[in-house]
């Protein structure tokens, strides 16, 4: 167990405490857990790369914990009312067609690579920022607009480009199955 995945598995165990700050009304303390998530993502991944720390838990862990995160907060922030649902569907949707399809291959014995695209890269920024934006904004009483609309759209967009080729890319490495 290294220091990267240490902190990778502290930030997992944030996601509850997050979750509750946002359903106790405790903005403030919501959107400080999630600096604190984000900085550690940074710290975890800087070890792993510098040092030379990276391993194969960490490289399942490390989006396992910011996926984990994230769907946390636009599920809750959605309940909460503060994210529109269309977007919290869509956001959680991806991830559950994308999760799904690497247990289909696996159930298959046709492990596709986790390698995320750049599109998913900037989608996780944009989601990200939407999630402090909105978590400061009612931490700390300020007015999003016209940032939120301009992020919401941005992530809807890069969500639908990025599902749509994770199923591409899918469906080509399934069609190698043999028929029987």
């Amino acid at each position: 167990m290294s220091i990267p995945n240490i902190i990778t598995l502290g930030r997992i165990l944030l996601v509850p405490i997050i979750i509750w700050a946002i359903a106790s009304n405790q903005m403030e303390i919501a959107f400080a857990i999630f600096v604190v998530a984000g900085v550690s993502d940074a710290v975890d991944g800087f070890l792993a790369k510098r040092f030379n720390m990276a391993s194969e838990l960490g490289a399942l862990l490390d989006p396992l914990a910011d996926k984990a995160l994230l769907v946390s907060i636009f599920v809750a922030l959605g309940i909460w009312g503060a994210v529109p649902r269309w977007l919290v569907i869509l956001v959680v949707s991806r991830d559950i067609m994308i999760v799904g399809a690497v247990i289909v291959s696996w159930l298959f014995n046709k492990p596709i690579p986790m390698k995320p695209l750049m599109v998913s890269k900037l989608n996780t920024g944009a989601q990200v920022a939407f999630a402090a934006l909105v978590l400061a904004a009612l931490g700390f009483g300020f007015n999003t607009s016209p940032y939120e609309a301009i992020l919401m759209a941005g992530i809807a967009v890069l969500t639908l480009v990025s599902v749509s080729l994770y199923l591409v890319e899918w469906v080509r490495h399934m069609s190698t199955i043999e028929q029987k």
